[in-house]
């Protein structure tokens, strides 16, 4: 049978180790304390830093398809209420022609004032096709400038999509170009506004009627872009939600992963204090006895 000697060298040296030890633990659940993390280090928890950096690169994901969604929401948004306003203008003149084409022997001064509302209705409509969200006009596709219209309606921008990533490979276009919701060139819905202008200064009930056909054409292309801005911002609603409780959820695995518990590392704490106490104690005992207490 081997007896293994004990000396008090070999006390000693456990002795230190153990109060070293639990020092370090007691300044671990103390600093833990003091920042509210758990991982203050990536030697703390190599695993749970790997996970924590995954989950804040999501979380940055989600919160940039978030950004993205509301952005396309603002520009769709602006294009939603101009196209509402710009339909009640269009109504208003189709409403002045009828007047001129319906009343009969209408004097040329009836006309004229007929004819210079429905020429105020359509710098109006220019001014709305002109509208512009963070300086850029949303009827503009991709152009650089701040219009999308000249003064005489004619077409500026440049047609494109201007898209927004709402999610992992999925892109939506957030605009309109204005040959989409307004006609191309040469028979836009101003070109026709400046037509019908004409005629009712002229007159001409068939003219005037043409005129109104191609207004009713127009009202129909508005109509269909203000639904298909409605079905886009529908989607984007949904995105927007979806990576808003996407980063809700990120936030609170990130958090039990990241962040202390207050409630439990306080009673680490002081445990470890009863323990380190304890530990201060018995090596305060043992290294009491001299050379002199072993030789009476």
């Amino acid at each position: 049978m081997t007896i293994n000697r004990v000396t008090q060298g070999m006390m000693m040296d456990r002795s230190y180790l153990s109060l070293q030890t639990g020092l370090s633990r007691l300044a671990k659940t103390q600093e833990q304390l003091s920042t509210g993390r758990i991982l203050n280090r990536p030697s703390d928890s190599p695993t749970g830093t790997t996970a924590a950096m995954r989950m804040r690169a999501s979380l940055a994901d989600e919160t940039q398809y978030s950004r993205n969604a509301e952005d396309g929401l603002g520009r769709l948004g602006q294009a939603d209420l101009t196209l509402s306003s710009m339909l009640d203008q269009v109504r208003r003149v189709n409403e002045l022609a009828m007047r001129s084409v319906n009343t009969l022997n209408q004097n040329p001064a009836a006309r004229e004032a007929l004819a210079a509302e429905i020429d105020q209705l359509r710098e109006g409509l220019i001014d709305g096709a002109n509208a512009t969200y963070l300086g850029r006009p949303v009827f503009g596709g991709i152009v650089n400038g701040s219009a999308a219209y000249d003064t005489s309606g004619a077409f500026v921008g440049v047609q494109g999509d201007v898209q927004r990533t709402i999610g992992k490979g999925v892109r939506v276009s957030v605009n309109v170009d204005g040959p989409e919701a307004f006609g191309p060139d040469g028979a836009n819905l101003f070109d026709t506004l400046k037509d019908l202008a004409a005629s009712v200064r002229a007159g001409t009930t068939t003219t005037t009627q043409t005129g109104m056909a191609s207004l009713d054409t127009a009202r129909n292309r508005m109509t269909s872009a203000l639904a298909e801005i409605g079905s886009r911002t529908n989607r984007l609603e949904r995105a927007a939600q979806s990576a808003k409780d996407s980063v809700l959820d990120l936030t609170s695995s990130l958090s039990e992963i990241e962040n202390v518990d207050l409630a439990r590392a306080t009673m680490d704490l002081k445990m470890q204090e009863v323990a380190y106490q304890a530990a201060l104690a018995s090596t305060a005992r043992l290294v009491q006895p001299s050379l002199a207490d072993f030789l009476r």
